[in-house]
């Protein structure tokens, strides 16, 4: 695969020649991760204290306003379009820290280290005499390839290629339309955790099964559809999407759930879920 000696250096390229083939994983990923975030209350930091403006991220997206502020944000994100990921990214939350550090922790870190250790096994299984002096170079066993990856360095730079990746991707687009290319994902990551949740013994399930999920899911899609409702699903008919939805025989607290993953437009989320919890039901 390569003209001169194996190494950490060239171990380097190999990660990033992994993270290329992985490119359109990692985009995907990046849809599935935003799935949500125009349902957010959108907050501005006003002369140092965070302070919610009483709209939604997607309500301020959808009328062309800022999500980021002029207190907050990374160099690197700065003149974002309005209302895109990039700008999306940029913005401040409840808690004062940014999206862009939710992102890199929950999507690009573990990705990268994930990219990382494919490239560590494609070394393993094509070089081996190769990997054999590289780990004793590093002063591993090989045993645990993540240890691997930590000791060689490689993920940093990796994660700053993934992040740009990730912006000449979908920087620019309206962050609606990313929540949108992210739907069928993450109703399958949403599957994945209630899955994982349910694993161990004796600890009751916090939510439907997979297979529950997704046939609800097929529900509320149908019921939509039947229904006639303008898709996406506006604001002033949050109330008549409840009655839909609960009309095909789902249960007022199995709706929040599946709001993220249905066609409904910003707000519209937040108002059916105003309503459940009015009507002393859980979401």
């Amino acid at each position: 695969m390569f003209d001169s000696d194996f190494g950490p250096d060239l171990m380097a390229l190999l990660s990033r020649e992994v993270l290329r083939e992985r490119g359109g994983a990692l985009i995907a990923e990046a849809c599935a991760w935003s799935v949500g975030l125009s349902d957010h209350d959108h907050h501005l930091r006003v002369r140092g204290r965070v302070t919610a403006t009483g709209l939604t991220l997607g309500a301020r997206a959808v009328t062309g306003q800022p999500l980021s502020g002029e207190e907050d944000g990374r160099l690197e994100l700065g003149d974002a379009r309005p209302g895109s990921f990039q700008d999306a990214l940029n913005a401040v939350t409840a808690d004062g820290t940014l999206y862009a550090e939710h992102f890199d922790r929950e999507v690009v870190e573990p990705f990268v280290l994930a990219t990382c250790v494919a490239a560590a096994e494609r070394a393993r299984e094509t070089r081996p005499a190769d990997w054999a002096e590289l780990l004793d170079e590093l002063g591993e066993d090989g045993g645990d390839l993540v240890e691997v990856v930590r000791v060689g360095e490689w993920e940093a730079p990796l994660r700053i290629e993934a992040e740009h990746l990730v912006l000449a991707a979908l920087g620019t687009v309206p962050l609606v339309e990313v929540e949108a290319e992210g739907l069928p994902l993450s109703l399958v990551r949403a599957a994945e955790a209630v899955t994982r949740a349910a694993a161990p013994a004796a600890v009751p399930e916090a939510g439907p099964a997979a297979d529950e999920l997704a046939g609800a899911l097929f529900l509320a899609e149908a019921a939509i559809s039947s229904a006639g409702l303008p898709v996406p699903v506006p604001v002033p008919a949050a109330d008549r999407l409840l009655d839909v939805l609960l009309g095909e025989g789902l249960l007022p607290e199995e709706v929040p759930a599946l709001l993220p993953h249905l066609p409904v437009a910003p707000g519209t989320a937040a108002e059916v879920r105003a309503t459940i919890a009015a009507l002393g039901h859980g979401g």
